[in-house]
Parts: C-alpha cells; structure tokens; sequence
C-alpha cells in the first residue's frame, strides 16, 4: 500500500482563549435571538436605525448560508452571546469577514483581538482546502467607527474603498415606468414548476462577470458559487431576475442583468426591493441600459406594494454609478467602508 495522502489540517476548530470569564465557541439554533440582538444594535450605532431580518441570521447561523462559514460567539457565565465573528467563503482567494461586538463588554478590545486572529486562521484554513496560494480577507465596517477601525487596524487590514448605501422611496406612480426605447426588459424565462431557465441564468453571470471587469476588487466567481450564494439569501426570488436586450443588427443582444431580493418588512411594516446585482455590459453602455432595468425594477416594487428600493454603489466607481442613481431619486441612507488584508499563504 502507498502512503496516504496528504491532508491539510482545519485550524478553525481551534478556539481560542478569551479573557475570564469569557469563552468561544460555536452558535447554534438557540442562539439566534442574541444574535439578532447583536446586529441590532451594530447597526443602530452605525446608522442610527436597524432593519434586521432574523430569518437571515438563521440562514447564517443554522440554514444554507452557513455551509460556506466559520463562526465563533463569545459567551459568559449566562451563555449568552455578547460578541459574534463570521468568515465566509465567498469564492476561491476570497473571505468576507464580519465582527459583531457588544461595546458595553469590559473585554470586548480583548475579545475583539483574539477573534480577529482566529478569523485569520480560518481564512487560511479555508484558502488551503481550495488550494490557493493566496487569500484576501475583507470586512466592511460602518464609516466612523473608530473602535472597529481601530481592532481592524492591529488585525492588519488597511481601509480600501467606500461605499454608499442609497435608498430611493417608491410610490403607487412608480408603476408606469417602464424601459427606454431600443431596450427591452424580460424576466428569466422560467419553467412550469417555477425553476428558471439555466441559459438564462448563465447569460445573467456572464453580462455581470463581464460589466465588473474593469471594477475596483473585481474578483471572479463561479456561476454555480454564484447561483448557490444568492439562493441562500431569505429575500431570493427568482422572479426578481431580469434581462435586458438591445436591437442590433444581428437581431436582439443580451446588454445587461440585474438581480434583486426582498427586504423583509420592518418597523413600517411594508417590504422593500434590495438591487443586488445590476451589470451593463460595455459594448452597450450609453443606450439607457441601466436606467431600464432600474425603471423595471422600481415598476415592480411598486406593483407589489413595497415602499422602497435599496442598494449599494462604489462611491469612486469609474462608471459614476452614484450619480445615475441620485438622478433616478436615490439617497444616500449610510456609508460603510472595506478594510482587506492580503495574505500569501505559508507553506
């Protein structure tokens, strides 16, 4: 018999130590309602409101999403939840990371510093089963906060980009907008079971892949990674897939994608459309692509009843995106930034 083959070992089951009388380790179903509370309150000190969705934390915690994840929560004698740290494994050389602490804690800096290195370590761990050589973790905290820039700062990550959060109101008016002449707009076609049409699905992938080339952070992503990503969001519906085409000579051409979800209701107790994903593909910029597909979308939030529209732009995007988007009604609701930290990996 030949010699086994090599394993890599996985570091993330390595929790580490936390100051007394605080310990790590994993969340489970039970955890939920703290957690929910956790990211409450991030966001209330970051934006001065919260929309916290709990079936997403489930996702994370105990449903799809938490398959491509490594997480620690910080308890003490109570076994309550006070800090929550998630790595995700978004593509090949890519992890998200997010860091949920309750500011009130004494040891939180503590706590905060030790999380941040075990988020590391299983960054690398990650990185290894997929067989990169290269990983970069990213985190994208609220502008202004300075502690969490500050814990990211000895973590050794560096701020990048910013980006801005816009909202834009949507009112039973709404409903007329349609797309420009020239520009055709069509849901994924979609079979009688419901299950979309894979083509279509594939050219959805590749006028995104395509529009994002020449972006800041532009990383690439499989199309199944890709489908599963966005499948484990709560808010997925796959009726909030769209298409656009052009005329051309050769007849109608695929020009660009957007893809949204559903942002569960909230104190006001109506839901809101979240853009996702919208993509131009460059050889047709400059014919109303964009503002097709925003007028389709902003058309069908109102035909559901839904109050708003939300998504997020790169405030330095070479397309000047921000701007169609204040030019449409949009507003900035809040900014976040990205902090990465690029790591070679040690052999």
């Amino acid at each position: 018999m030949g010699p086994m083959p090599q394993t890599t070992r996985d570091t993330t089951n390595d929790l580490p130590t936390l100051p007394h009388p605080w310990r790590a380790r994993v969340p489970d179903f039970k955890d939920i309602e703290a957690l929910v509370a956790l990211r409450r309150l991030d966001e209330l000190q970051g934006t001065g409101e919260a929309h916290v969705d709990p079936a997403g934390i489930e996702s994370e915690v105990a449903g799809q999403a938490s398959w491509t994840r490594r997480q620690l929560v910080a308890v003490g004698e109570d076994d309550v939840p006070r800090a929550w740290i998630t790595v995700h494994d978004r593509a090949a050389g890519r992890a998200l990371v997010w860091g949920y602490f309750d500011r009130e804690v004494p040891e939180i800096d503590e706590i905060a510093e030790a999380f941040y290195r075990w988020a590391e370590a299983a960054a690398i761990s990650m990185a290894r089963l997929r067989g990169v050589r290269r990983t970069r973790l990213d985190e994208s905290p609220f502008a202004g906060d300075t502690r969490q820039a500050r814990w990211l700062t000895r973590a050794g990550y560096e701020r990048r980009r910013t980006w801005l959060h816009m909202e834009r109101p949507v009112t039973p008016e709404d409903a007329a907008l349609g797309p420009r002449e020239g520009v055709t707009v069509c849901p994924v076609r979609r079979h009688e079971n419901g299950m979309p049409h894979a083509a279509d699905l594939q050219i959805v992938h590749e006028m995104l892949e395509r529009s994002f080339e020449d972006h800041f952070n532009s990383y690439r992503e499989s199309f199944p990674e890709f489908v599963q990503r966005l499948r484990e969001d709560p808010g997925h519906r796959w009726d909030h897939w769209w298409l656009a085409q052009v005329e051309t000579g050769a007849g109608p051409t695929p020009a660009g994608a957007i893809v949204c979800s559903v942002i569960a209701a909230g104190e006001r107790g109506v839901e809101g459309t979240y853009v996702e994903y919208i993509g131009v593909d460059r050889v047709a910029r400059g014919r109303g692509v964009a503002k097709s597909l925003l007028a389709t979308v902003i058309a069908d939030a109102a035909e559901r009843g839904r109050d708003r529209v939300a998504l997020e732009v790169d405030a330095d995007s070479p397309t000047k995106a921000d701007e169609l988007y204040r030019s449409l009604g949009w507003e900035t609701d809040y900014v976040t930034e990205s902090w990465f930290k690029d790591i070679d990996l040690p052999d």
